[in-house]
């Protein structure tokens, strides 16, 4: 298509406003203040995969508007009332609707490549982990909204009615919607009673993503492959269908989409940790002697080093040859519901724990001194608030030799733990040294094995 075509096409077609909605809509979505999209080291300016992932996450109402945008495009001719005009035109049908097909594709996948490019302008500025493995999340999205568009203009050119574009947007929101919740989720109970939903391998079937929970996870190679032989299947059949001018014909024309379902199906995993899986790369350890983060956070190491190696020093003048020898930010991803694991050779943390988030300085040796004594027990993807903080505060008070209020970024969360260690903290003081360091040692393995409450071992099952 030369530019002359492709200038008339974009004066004669609504892909203008299809490409200018998407992009407006998106980048509103992505900047609403305190959203979901711009937390911590998931949010979507922050990491190269997170980027990707957020703006593919969008699909879930992106992609029915491209189907929708696409089936009024495709009643132009129908509207034009030049259907039985066109067809005694001695140039052949794929030839007239290539220009607008090719309109369409190219305004739609300029406005998703420029909202990447908003985004990935910011992710250079915040990250000093470059790679490329977030590039086929993209391209598949781009994929998957020309394959809408292509739909649309097929279905709206076999079904020429005003109420096509609509109800086809209706539909496809539906589906987008429902695979995303309960067809394609599978809830199940995890070993310690916690129930939890994960995805099943028809939510791969949705050319929208599940939202970003973690920095390491991405998609697995058999997702980009399943997933682009099911859109190319519907971006054939949508063509099929603006192409075909008999009913046997466009019957024929569904065959490429139900190949590619069936294919793809075929393709894409069905185990959860299958689907989104570990990027080794982005979780190989960066470290300051022993200190160390994942390489997506290699920017963070330097401010980290100095109060992870006092905080090591202090835990080792207070516990001795018990003490921890590293600290290690997590490179693993536990399931969802699962009980932490901990050593007691190494104080794990997240940058993304409210306790570490907030902490700077002094405040930061102070949540990584409470992290190597009472790292949390809470079932991954859930938080609480009770016992554990207020024995984590005791406990780093001990080791400090004064109660200190640790650091956390709601600062009525702050007040009510504090209120609550002092008591604790004044029965702790008046205890003998020996029994003092018994206590915190029945804590620490309490704490540490997630098989007892942190607290009671504390006050010797007196907190109650």
């Amino acid at each position: 298509m030369n530019t002359r075509v492709l200038r008339t096409e974009l004066k004669r077609s609504v892909a203008p406003w299809a490409g200018a909605l998407i992009l407006t809509t998106a980048l509103a979505f992505l900047h609403i203040p305190g959203g979901m999209f711009a937390r911590g080291t998931t949010a979507w300016t922050a990491q190269w995969t997170s980027l990707a992932l957020w703006t593919r996450s969008l699909l879930f109402y992106l992609w029915p508007l491209a189907v929708g945008f696409g089936a009024l495009q495709g009643l132009r001719d129908h509207r034009s009332k030049m259907t039985e005009l066109l067809a005694t035109t001695p140039r052949p049908a794929w030839q007239r609707a290539a220009a607008p097909a090719g309109t369409t594709a190219v305004t739609l996948a300029s406005a998703f490549a420029l909202l990447v490019v908003s985004g990935a302008v910011q992710v250079v500025a915040h990250t000093e982990y470059t790679h490329l493995g977030w590039l086929p999340i993209s391209l598949v999205a781009v994929v998957s909204l020309v394959a809408g568009a292509l739909l649309g203009m097929g279905t709206g050119r076999a079904l020429p009615s005003v109420l096509t574009p609509p109800l086809l947007t209706m539909a496809a929101f539906a589906f987008t919607a429902l695979l995303q919740s309960s067809l394609g989720r599978t809830e199940r109970d995890t070993a310690s009673g916690f129930p939890v939903t994960e995805p099943n391998q028809l939510s791969l079937l949705s050319p929208a993503v599940q939202e970003v929970r973690n920095t390491l996870v991405t998609l697995s190679a058999s997702v980009h492959i399943g997933q682009t032989v099911w859109m190319l299947g519907m971006a054939a059949t949508g063509f099929a269908l603006l192409v075909a001018a008999r009913p046997r014909t466009r019957l024929l024309a569904l065959t490429p989409v139900l190949a590619g379902a069936a294919i793809a199906l075929l393709v894409l995993p069905s185990a959860p940790d299958r689907m989104y899986v570990v990027d080794k790369a982005a979780a190989k350890l960066v470290c300051d002697g022993p200190v160390c983060v994942t390489k997506t956070q290699q920017a963070r190491l330097t401010d980290l080093a100095g109060p992870g190696k006092e905080a090591l020093r202090l835990l080792h003048g207070a516990l001795g040859t018990e003490a921890p020898v590293s600290i290690q930010e997590t490179d693993t991803v536990q399931p969802e519901g699962s009980i932490p694991k901990w050593s007691a050779r190494t104080v794990s943390f997240d940058f993304d724990d409210s306790l570490i988030d907030a902490a700077k300085g002094g405040e930061l040796t102070w949540a990584l001194v409470g992290k190597g004594l009472v790292p949390g027990c809470s079932p991954v993807g859930w938080s609480g608030t009770g016992g554990e903080d207020v024995a984590r505060t005791v406990a780093v008070g001990w080791v400090l030799g004064d109660l200190k209020s640790l650091p956390d970024t709601v600062e009525s969360l702050r007040r009510y733990v504090d209120g609550e260690a002092r008591p604790v903290w004044r029965k702790f003081r008046a205890l003998p040294a020996a029994e003092q360091r018994s206590r915190i040692d029945a804590m620490r393995t309490a704490a540490l094995s997630c098989k007892g409450d942190a607290l009671d071992a504390l006050t010797g099952g007196a907190s109650r």
